[in-house]
């Protein structure tokens, strides 16, 4: 069979993802920071984009009787001096707007050397990051009593801590790697524990603890034989089998262990984590009289708009513009169009559907968590005439200020829980529930999660019993057994 090249025609339907449309997409997944972000970007890009800025027609007049105000002469400033007579100091002084001078110069104490007053950095870029452990060990580090040797192998285990404090490495290689001998290595690993924060540099839970007891100097002795002897069984809150063993009462146990409650099993927590995330709201619902109302958070947004010399380019036809350049006008005009749409689209699309979120979840926003619905997303898409992947995008990243808090749009849609009657209850309900009946149990006897199921089976909610355990553990709420109080 001899091979040879044929030409064929073929009919065929496919689905072609433009820019355009790949980038109307991408902007309804974007919160508002991202967004704003977008559009600072796109305005550097594109010269025909430019930010609408208020004119001083636009401002209003007490803004311009204000501004007139100012500029006017103050009536106890000094008469004008005549232009034969130079002012005198004082009335060099007396002439300062004092008011202006000092909010445009705020005295904050930093005086920068060589630089004019207006040239010096903002406060905001003078604030500091936050110390790290390895940072705080280093600063007491450089102000104790260490040998040479002792300073190395400090230097090495504190490089070795991790965020809570702890020491991951052996002192064995610690000692190899540095070449400083294991009696120095031990002596600097002593040295280090007695640093701040307290418990730092332990090998492990139980050395973390016991040096903090040193520490504190808590002369009990039952919570050092609780720490060293039985931390398993008290992680475990076996309080009944700790008095068996030591042949104490069960109330002993419990005073000793809340002692040990109080320690910090974490030295290094205060040192680590991120830096917090404040969230901004997408949107806002306010209650007016009987009407719930949605208001977009468009602040720090610029208003878009097409460059008037750009668009007077086109308005003649490029007449007397060479042809490069008037495609290049064309190209950017259609794309900074496009994207004034796309935003104006995208804003319409979150509307829509927070307000069918709301039309859904009316009783949520009048009442509280426990009165939420089941709800999906084909709902909200089958209400407002869209498809259910673009909804999931409009609710991706993005939190709505309500009157019961700030919740992600995701919040909204729950999976539901079926009733003994038949009818159903969302799943946050349900776990707002769980949370009630535990937050309002006795504590010496805690409810387990047969209970708590039954309870809810009672309040015509059908739910088993490892629905409930899984509900309490997202929640992050402690079994029973490890909720029980003593004592």
């Amino acid at each position: 069979m001899a091979i040879e090249i044929k030409q064929q025609l073929r009919l065929s339907q496919q689905l072609v993802m433009t820019p355009q449309l790949q980038q109307a997409i991408k902007l309804l997944q974007l919160s508002r920071l991202e967004l704003a972000d977008l559009v600072q970007q796109e305005i550097q890009e594109n010269p025909v984009l430019e930010e609408t800025i208020e004119t001083e027609e636009d401002l209003p007049r007490e803004v311009e009787a204000d501004s007139h105000d100012a500029e006017a002469p103050s009536s106890e400033a000094p008469a004008d001096v005549p232009e034969n007579r130079e002012a005198s100091d004082a009335e060099k002084i007396a002439d300062i707007d004092w008011q202006n001078y000092a909010d445009a110069y705020p005295q904050t104490g930093f005086q920068g050397e060589g630089r004019e007053d207006d040239e010096r950095r903002s406060l905001e870029g003078t604030l500091t990051r936050r110390e790290t452990l390895a940072e705080h060990l280093q600063w007491q580090l450089q102000l104790s009593d260490f040998t040479e040797d002792e300073r190395v192998a400090a230097a090495w285990i504190i490089g070795n801590l991790d965020d809570d404090g702890y020491l991951r490495a052996d002192l064995e290689e610690i000692a190899r790697r540095s070449g400083v001998a294991p009696e120095g290595v031990e002596s600097a690993l002593r040295k280090i524990q007695l640093f701040d924060p307290t418990g730092v540099a332990a090998r492990d839970l139980r050395e973390c603890l016991l040096l903090q007891i040193d520490a504190l100097k808590i002369e009990e002795p039952l919570v050092r034989t609780l720490v060293a002897d039985h931390l398993e069984a008290l992680q475990k809150r076996d309080f009944r089998g700790i008095s068996r063993l030591l042949g104490i009462a069960i109330e002993e146990v419990a005073v000793a262990a809340r002692v040990v409650g109080r320690l910090e099993p974490r030295p290094g927590r205060p040192f680590g984590g991120e830096d917090p995330v404040y969230i901004v709201p997408d949107i806002y619902v306010y209650k007016v009289g009987d009407d719930l109302h949605v208001v977009l958070n468009e602040d720090g947004l610029p208003k878009l708009r097409i460059n008037q010399l750009y668009r007077d380019v086109l308005a003649r036809g490029g007449e007397g513009v060479a042809k490069d350049t008037r495609d290049y006008v064309q190209d950017k005009v259609r794309s900074a169009m496009w994207l004034i749409k796309s935003i104006h689209q995208r804003q319409r699309t979150i509307y829509k559907v927070m307000t069918s979120i709301i039309k859904h979840q009316r009783e949520f926003f009048e009442r509280g968590v426990q009165f939420l619905k089941p709800l999906n997303l084909r709902d909200v898409a089958e209400d407002i005439g869209m498809h259910e992947s673009t909804v999931s995008r409009v609710t991706t990243n993005k939190y709505a200020h309500t009157p019961q808090g700030i919740f992600e749009l995701k919040f909204f849609f729950n999976s539901s829980i079926n009733r003994v009657d038949g009818d159903a209850i969302a799943s946050e309900s349900v776990k707002e529930k769980i949370r009630r009946i535990i937050s309002a149990e006795d504590p010496r006897r805690p409810l387990s999660d047969q209970r708590i199921a039954e309870m809810l089976r009672t309040a015509n909610i059908d739910i088993a019993r490892r629905t409930v355990t899984k509900y309490r553990e997202a929640m992050n709420i402690l079994s029973s057994t490890k909720r029980r109080r003593v004592g």
